[in-house]
């Protein structure tokens, strides 16, 4: 038995929407495995915002501290995108603050689509014969993202600056842990980068030939990020495992999600030395909001990667796996993954594809 407590971020937009089905999911795994997962909410991003001030505020750290892991939905709405304070928008307020705090260094987002169901990527079905099964790992909490800002004005015209920087055990620290994943995988790893132009990149490089040779049994491909894009569109195949400075996985992992048909198909998991977060990869769609037609599969999946790398639940987490690809293998889509000519019968919404994924797991 497992009794672990879990803080809860719904978030902002669809989030409290697919944020609910997957607290349904966690609960059924919880009763038909003996295990007891303690929940405690908390408002984080605009919401929090709106109610506290500040998109992190202190009674939501207090939460996320004492918590074992964090479950955390999408933030961020058009209304915000106008806060004077740009350090108050839940972007930058929110979720980089929550990455610093916790140190969540290594950044997994699985880009899978079964054999049984590449009919959703929109990809011709003889480049993914055997389906999609790629794990991206981005590093979280350096290079632009993080690196210095600066704005002023230089020789009379104004300018910008961000500023990509690593330091060699943050590099490091991401490549061993991108091999180690490797290694549990089909042991290639491609680390992408773009060390023609950009000397980070070199830098980036070397560090990663170095820990190599601690991996003999992984292969270890190196390539350019522009030439992964175009390779991940026309032979994704060749991927397994793909080691991402910060800003590349971002960019490519969207790529990812629409290989495989929808952001709505992407989890993630945020992992830290002492303390995990797990999120969708998508954002908080307004347009979507309080219309029940959000896909919760990726706040689903991302319950699932908790099982798996936060609390080492394996079985548990392969159960909910399978339970959504049945759903999907019977025909049933949410409206992001339908077609024009999709049988009406088959579009469920957020709550009934929750519903179905329940009864999946309570009847394998």
């Amino acid at each position: 038995m497992v009794k672990k407590t879990i803080a809860v971020l719904p978030g902002d937009g669809i989030g409290p929407e697919t944020t609910r089905e997957a607290i349904k999911v966690l609960s059924t795994i919880g009763e038909k495995y003996n295990h007891e997962f303690n929940v405690e909410y908390a408002d984080f991003g605009g919401v929090a915002y709106d109610n506290y001030g500040h998109p992190f505020p202190k009674e939501t750290k207090k939460i996320c501290d004492r918590a074992d892991v964090i479950l955390k939905g999408p933030v961020g709405a058009p209304q915000y995108d106008n806060i004077s304070n740009v350090n108050l928008r839940p972007e930058r307020g929110a979720i980089l603050p929550l990455r610093a705090r916790y140190e969540t260094y290594a950044n997994l987002r699985p880009i899978i689509l079964p054999k049984m169901l590449k009919r959703i990527s929109p990809l011709k079905s003889e480049l993914i014969p055997e389906g999609v099964d790629i794990m991206m790992v981005r590093e979280l909490v350096g290079g632009l993202y993080f690196g210095e800002k600066k704005q002023g004005t230089e020789n009379g015209e104004r300018y910008s600056m961000d500023t990509m920087h690593y330091t060699e055990s943050q590099v490091e620290k991401i490549a061993r842990f991108a091999f180690g994943i490797a290694r549990k995988r089909r042991k290639v790893l491609h680390n992408i980068h773009k060390s023609n132009v950009i000397l980070t990149c070199v830098f980036w490089n070397e560090i990663v030939n170095r820990v190599s040779k601690d991996f003999p049994d992984v292969k270890l491909i190196h390539m350019l990020v522009d030439n992964a894009a175009y390779k991940l569109v026309v032979n994704p195949t060749q991927f397994d495992t793909m080691l991402l400075e910060n800003m590349f996985g971002d960019i490519l992992s969207d790529e990812g999600g629409g290989i495989i048909g929808s952001l709505g198909l992407l989890p993630s998991a945020c992992i830290g030395p002492k303390k995990a977060y797990f999120e969708p990869s998508h954002g908080s769609a307004p347009h979507r909001t309080g219309k029940n037609t959000a896909n919760p599969y990726s706040m689903i999946g991302s319950v699932a990667l908790m099982l798996e790398y936060a609390f080492e639940l394996e079985k548990e987490s392969k159960t909910i796996w399978n339970a959504m690809f049945s759903v999907l293998d019977e025909g049933y889509m949410t409206d992001d993954l339908a077609e024009d000519n999709a049988p009406k019968e088959k579009i469920m919404g957020t709550r009934e594809f929750g519903d179905m994924v329940v009864k999946k797991v309570k009847n394998m």
